[in-house]
């Protein structure tokens, strides 16, 4: 990991996540009775969980509003979360009424041109692999997956091994407990 890169991964307490494109491959599935469906990697969701687990905070900003997503986020612990918000600037601004952190302590993940408002003025901006080719020109870096498929996780442990805290959280899933 390049120096400019750790020093702002260091800074990070807050890591948020745009859902289509990021947390999912993106496509949008809708059955005939009106249905959707969305799919999420079991990765990042074990990278999300071990990033809460180390300190970080972790929270969703999306433009679309789903019943899937408020799910997903209790499964993980997630409690920051703004759905339906097309402006994900003025969503952030909500979440910093709550949650005080300065701008360079939070890192954003996106792919789309919505994303940007906040990747731009954030400390740490992640993007994956699929992303726009305007999105990825603004990212301080982009993972080799794409949404949905462990970009999430890989963004997640990138943030771990700057804080040092990589490798105490995966030796507490090596750690033999006593059976008693």
């Amino acid at each position: 990991m390049n120096p400019e890169l750790r020093e702002r991964a260091a800074r990070i307490k807050l890591l948020l996540l745009d859902v289509d494109g990021v947390l999912t491959d993106g496509r949008l599935y809708f059955g005939n009775q009106g249905e959707e469906f969305k799919s999420f990697s079991t990765l990042d969701g074990q990278g999300i969980k071990a990033l809460q687990k180390s300190g970080v905070k972790v929270g969703i900003i999306t433009g679309r509003t789903s019943n899937l997503v408020t799910r997903r986020a209790s499964d993980l612990g997630i409690t920051i979360l703004v759905q339906g918000r097309e402006d994900k600037w003025e969503a952030l601004q909500e979440i910093l009424q709550e949650h005080p952190f300065a701008l360079d302590e939070i890192a954003f993940m996106g792919d789309d041109w919505p994303d940007l408002t906040v990747m731009t003025r954030v400390g740490l901006a992640f993007t994956v692999a699929n992303a726009h080719v305007n999105v990825a020109a603004r990212a301080h870096w982009q993972s080799r997956e794409r949404g949905g498929e462990g970009a999430v996780r890989a963004a997640c442990d990138l943030i771990m091994q700057a804080q040092d805290t990589f490798e105490p959280i995966l030796a507490s899933y090596l750690a033999v407990k006593d059976e008693q």
